[in-house]
């Protein structure tokens, strides 16, 4: 099985943009000239996703699950505002219909690797008695220190998130799009102070970024932008929309802080997504939500993968 499919993500792969040495070989060669070193840091980022903790396989077939798995990687680079060169895919695959779901997996990396126009150029195949397991390593490149971090809010920024949150479960955990595009027109504006994208849930990932950047965040829920997913699980779950919008995760829109003199220069929307304020970053460490009555604690909750939805305990946090 392997080598026929080698030879057939080869042939798969060339209608790709190419590097200098590409599938086919033990190691992918990827020419420092193509990636400009000299004026651009090169960004690296992995994951991991399996079966059932991370997709049901027999729910959404094997190509839904690749895609997830690119669109999961060109996300983390959309948080670094890094534009995408190449990745590499591994598999550790079920014994039964190997090679079938090797084809569907490669097919759904495909799916978002063509339109961002990013080089599939290597990685390795493996067959066991476990379920479907899958990893990717994406290379990009952004412009020298001009990559986002966690850690560059500061107090008085304003915390601005992408798109709509809550209720991925039901289908927006495999079909998202990644903000790329929102990415790279906001690097170019320059407007953007320190981003993350949103995996675990909006109370977890902005209090992250807050800790990362040692300052605080401060909400307004009201402002927050639920999907109609958030609704709909809601109505199921006995939560409220707002629980499901910060705690659901996988919703994979950015978080982003802006300097608040940079505010009336940020766009409504980019791309059709729009971009909505929804609080502030503070000096006051901790997360916070601000209510009628008052500034009050926000207990930061995500989902745990391979667990159900919890709540996070803060540690190490400033209590008022």
């Amino acid at each position: 099985m392997e080598h026929s499919f080698i030879a057939w993500a080869k042939q798969r792969a060339a209608r790709l943009p190419k590097v200098k040495l590409e599938i086919g070989d033990d190691c992918a060669l990827i020419g420092l000239d193509s990636l400009d070193l000299h004026s651009q840091d090169l960004v690296v980022t992995t994951d991991s996703l399996c079966d059932g903790t991370h997709f049901i396989l027999s729910e959404c077939g094997a190509r839904a699950a690749g895609r997830k798995l690119m669109a999961v990687n060109l996300s983390d680079l959309a948080s670094m505002a890094a534009t995408p060169v190449a990745v590499f895919l591994s598999l550790c695959l079920p014994r039964k219909d190997a090679g079938d779901i090797a084809a569907q997996v490669f097919e759904g990396v495909y799916d978002l690797a063509s339109p961002y126009q990013v080089s599939i150029a290597g990685g390795d195949t493996n067959v066991w008695d476990g379920p479907l397991c899958l990893n990717l390593t994406a290379l990009g490149k952004v412009p020298l220190d001009g990559g986002w971090l966690r850690s560059g809010a500061s107090a008085g920024d304003a915390i601005v998130v992408t798109g709509q949150l809550g209720g991925s479960i039901l289908g927006k955990h495999l079909s998202f799009e990644p903000r790329l595009k929102i990415a790279t027109r906001l690097r170019e504006l320059g407007l953007v102070s320190a981003a993350t994208d949103i995996s675990d849930g909006l109370g977890v990932d902005l209090l992250s970024m807050a800790v990362a950047s040692k300052c605080g965040a401060e909400v307004s829920l009201g402002k927050i932008p639920i999907s109609d997913d958030a609704i709909q699980s809601a109505n199921r779950s006995g939560k409220s929309a707002i629980d499901h919008a910060l705690g659901d995760g996988e919703d994979f829109e950015l978080i982003l802080a802006v300097p608040a003199s940079d505010l009336g220069r940020l766009p409504a929307e980019i791309d059709g997504i729009k971009l909505t304020q929804i609080g502030n970053f503070v000096s006051r460490t901790g997360l916070w939500s601000r209510e009628k009555s008052g500034v009050k604690q926000l207990p930061p909750k995500g989902y745990v993968h391979g667990s159900k939805f919890s709540e996070h305990e803060p540690q190490g946090y400033e209590d008022h």
